[in-house]
């Protein structure tokens, strides 16, 4: 609610800056034209007086003009703005107004204050501004050359869309770079290349940053773009740890000595993280399942307050496939807390070891005859508590809809969250005997409210400008249709819009001298 509730004030302050901005424009055209028909100096009188001969003798098909113009340029700022986010994903009205005109007018930083917020350090600031994103990145997200290029490969289709890639090259671009990659020619190549569209093009940045030093991004991007294999990915990730450890503990030597260093530091523990992580997830796809949870383990351990990355789900998913259910059970009395944001990982996880605790016994009929136990009891709540949370899941874990490749990017509550789910984790389920006869039973009585994966909107300006041509292309039919009522109207408007301008030239007029009036005019 924070996040959607931040997002809408944005928009309500680049729709406030950019209707001050046309209303600025519209009334200096105004002004320009009054100054050019009234610059014979006369009195002020005779002045308004011969703005009203003016617009008294404008004609229906003045109107019709000027309306059937203002729809023609309102319509050419239409199809620049589709143009623009076709191409570039935004607005183009909204990208200047936020990034320009907000900052002149008082208007303040968001990514500032994110900054100094996370580079406190503080966990409980990390936290709740983690719990009010909704997109998160995919924790078991797959490898995209080694896994995502496979389904390339035979259909001849990419795996994955726009949306989402472009949402992981911001990833890319906020863990694995800083302010002082400049200084040094291969981050200053990498810099270049987490922005870069074409994968063939990123390779090759890679390959020229790896020419000039060890760099640790550029062999994170081709383990994760150019690797064929998890193991050739493996192998590229062991030589990322060995040149990103180096930077790590030379960063983390100098990062009080001022804040770019910090940001240095910060960025090279990222890449750190990341670099072991991916490792673990190697082990892990490998069959090296033990030796991926004791990875994941050290890296909660050493990193314990770097819970974006949400590590605890690689290793819930990790002790389920070694069915070590106790030490599950231990996790999830770590994560699934009240002040930690919810997931389907962590719901369903605690509702597989509910059901797990009764479902080889139970029978829908037996329940309806004697009632339900304490123990079935509690497994259908938590069953009702994860459905409640997201209520695709059980379509895909019953297999009643298609599993399709994971995507990067998942929406809380979404069924792109369900998809990822349901893709590492139906293999558990079916491992408990009949918990997934259990589920079937529970899921249809809850009620819900069920999300959808967000979809690529278009930008308030767009629905803002369609809105404006049509308006006066509407306008223009009118007046063409109904001349003389719509030139009654019109007068009537410009009347009014012109009133308290005729006020305050009144008062001006009373107050100054009419000599002191008059050297102005000629002025």
């Amino acid at each position: 609610m924070a996040e959607a509730g931040t997002g809408f004030l944005e928009q309500l302050k680049s729709c406030i800056v950019w209707s001050w901005t046309y209303l600025w424009t519209v009334w200096f055209f105004i002004v320009l034209f009054l100054v050019y028909i009234l610059r014979v100096p006369l009195k002020i009188n005779d002045n308004l007086s011969t703005v009203s001969m003016f617009l008294n003798t404008l004609t229906p098909k003045f109107y019709v003009a000027l309306t059937g113009t203002s729809s023609l340029i309102s319509g050419l700022i239409l199809i620049f703005e589709w143009w623009y986010f076709r191409k570039y994903g935004t607005s183009f009205i909204e990208q200047v107004s936020v990034s320009h005109l907000r900052p002149l007018l008082g208007g303040v930083d968001n990514n500032s204050s994110n900054n100094s917020n996370s580079s406190n350090g503080d966990s409980d600031s990390n936290r709740q501004s983690v719990s009010e994103c909704k997109v998160w990145r995919n924790p078991l997200n797959l490898f995209r050359g080694a896994e995502y290029n496979r389904y390339t490969w035979v259909t001849g289709r990419e795996p994955l869309t726009y949306y989402d890639m472009n949402l992981s090259a911001q990833d890319h671009q906020t863990f694995f770079t800083c302010d002082t990659d400049h200084l040094r020619p291969a981050d200053a190549i990498m810099q270049k290349a987490w922005r870069e569209r074409n994968p063939q093009a990123r390779i090759s940045a890679a390959h020229e940053a790896l020419e000039i030093n060890e760099c640790a991004t550029a062999y994170i991007l081709l383990a994760e773009e150019e690797a064929t294999t998890i193991a050739e990915a493996e192998k590229l990730f062991k030589q990322a740890l060995k040149a990103g450890d180096g930077c790590y503990r030379r960063s983390q030597q100098l990062q009080h000595h001022g804040s770019q260093y910090e940001a240095q530091h910060r960025r090279d523990t990222n890449v750190l993280v990341y670099i072991k992580r991916r490792l673990a997830m190697c082990a892990r796809r490998l069959g090296r399942t033990r030796e991926a949870v004791k990875m994941m383990r050290d890296l909660m351990k050493e990193f314990p307050l770097l819970s974006m990355f949400n590590i605890h789900e690689n290793l819930l998913e990790a002790l389920l496939e070694l069915q070590a259910y106790a030490d599950v059970q231990a996790v999830l009395a770590k994560y699934d807390d009240i002040s930690l944001p919810k997931s389907a990982t962590i719901c369903y996880t605690a509702a597989l070891l509910k059901a797990r605790a009764v479902s080889d016994k139970f029978s829908p009929e037996a329940a309806s005859r004697r009632g339900l136990s304490t123990a079935e009891m509690n497994a259908v709540e938590a069953i009702h508590r994860a459905v409640e949370f997201n209520p695709h899941v059980p379509k895909y874990l019953l297999e009643m809809k298609s599993l399709i490749l994971p995507p990067e990017h998942i929406l809380k509550r979404g069924d792109s969250e369900a998809i990822a789910y349901a893709f590492f984790h139906l293999a558990h389920w079916k491992r408990v005997e009949g918990a997934l006869n259990l589920l079937h039973c529970t899921w249809e009585g809850t009620f819900h409210e069920v999300s959808v994966y967000p979809k690529k909107e278009l930008p308030f300006f767009i629905l803002f400008t369609a809105g404006l041509c049509s308006f006066t292309a509407m306008l223009a039919l009118l007046t063409h249709q109904f001349p003389e009522l719509m030139g009654v109207f019109a007068k009537a408007f410009l009347s009014t819009l012109f009133a308290p301008l005729n006020f305050v030239m009144e008062k001006v007029e009373s107050i100054l001298p009419s000599s002191l009036w008059h050297q102005l005019t000629r002025i």
